[in-house]
């Protein structure tokens, strides 16, 4: 799964007229943005890792049961079918 990390260029041109409108070019007011846009980046960055995580705990699991089943089936053809040599073995003889 690919996840954006810039903002689009819809959000920028909104921050941007924003910015415009209020009238504001103070530096202080642009680097407070700037924070509430990482924060806000951080915050959307750590859901997707929870889901993620979550995900891959599922998969794990997943896995896990998967290999418990084929080694009970690989058991079970074993035990089922009569035990063979190894085909080389009797070219040998």
């Amino acid at each position: 799964m690919m996840c954006e990390v810039m903002p689009t260029i819809s959000e920028d041109t909104a921050m941007s007229q924003r910015g415009s409108q209020s009238g504001s070019s103070d530096p202080d007011s642009h680097f407070e943005q700037l924070m509430v846009n990482m924060l806000d980046e951080r915050d959307r960055l750590l859901d997707t890792l929870r889901e993620t995580q979550e995900s891959l705990g599922l998969t794990q699991q997943h896995l896990e049961d998967v290999i418990y089943d084929r080694d009970a089936l690989q058991r079970q053809l074993s035990s089922a079918l009569p035990q063979v040599g190894h085909p080389l073995t009797y070219f040998n003889r």
